[in-house]
């Protein structure tokens, strides 16, 4: 019993430390070194939200939502936006099915991420199907 005890103890270890390494949970800055994400578990998806701006102001006044393109939403700030939604597991490192909010533009797109090594995650945003659309390869911060 002690035996079993120990086996499933290590391959409850083992999955644990691949489903981290293949996880894109954590933080990360884009290419442009301008912004910081933090992509989290939110019920059984991931989500992903804005947590650092390396101008975080426009006109002494913290930056909104102003491109939204629902007037109600065009005040809120854009530090603390949740603009990464619905992120499901798909393969050993890909998660798919989501969505990705520009708040430069107002314009939100399929998205999916692919976590390439420890410390790099590819990020595609797309309309339609996958094979166009934009991609960027975000570093992570921690």
């Amino acid at each position: 019993m002690k035996k079993f005890f120990l086996l499933a103890l290590f391959l409850c270890l083992a999955t644990l430390g691949w489903a981290q390494k293949g996880s894109p949970i954590g933080t990360w800055t884009n290419e442009e070194k301008d912004a910081r994400f933090e992509i989290y578990q939110c019920g059984d998806k991931l989500c992903g939200k804005i947590t650092w701006l390396k101008e975080p102001n426009r006109d002494g006044k913290p930056k909104v939502d102003q491109f939204n393109p629902d007037p109600k939403l065009q005040k809120r700030p854009i530090m603390g936006l949740v603009f990464l939604k619905g992120f499901e597991p798909d393969e050993a490192g890909k998660w798919d099915d989501g969505t990705i909010y520009d708040p430069k533009s107002g314009k939100t797109y399929s998205s999916y991420m692919k976590v390439l090594s420890k410390d790099k995650l590819e990020v595609k945003g797309y309309i339609g199907i996958s094979l166009i659309g934009r991609s960027q390869t975000w570093t992570r911060v921690n």
